[in-house]
């Protein structure tokens, strides 16, 4: 069973949306794409917010929160491999590099993280 790694992420408030968004694919992209091995990332993916928010009319329909600035997914192989990433010494640099440069975008206590056990329907 593969674990999925789901970071829905809000920016800080100090910074625009759209250097946020050109900040997380440009510059923290590829620290991630670095490090994935180290931590054992099989995949990684940024979900960035269509322009103009189409989807606002069905979201205040429906009661919805401010949405995220975007979602990140990481795949690891299992929940082992998911732990094992930050296990090693080379694995806990790697996690606190990337959670260093996280700090320079990511309002963290705005962000929930969670891990799924994805189950196609469709």
């Amino acid at each position: 069973m593969s674990v999925h790694l789901i970071f829905c992420v809000k920016r800080l408030e100090t910074i625009s949306q759209e250097k946020f968004l050109d900040y997380w694919h440009n510059v923290h992209g590829p620290l991630v794409r670095e490090r994935a091995e180290v931590l054992g990332i099989l995949r990684y993916e940024q979900a960035h917010p269509v322009p103009g928010n189409p989807a606002g009319p069905i979201a205040q329909l429906r009661g919805a929160p401010d949405p995220f600035d975007g979602v990140a997914s990481l795949w690891f192989e299992s929940l082992e491999q998911f732990q094992a990433g930050g296990s090693t010494p080379e694995g806990r640099r790697a996690a606190g590099e990337l959670l260093e440069d996280e700090k320079r975008f990511i309002d963290l206590e705005k962000s929930p993280l969670w891990l799924a056990d994805d189950r196609v329907v469709v």
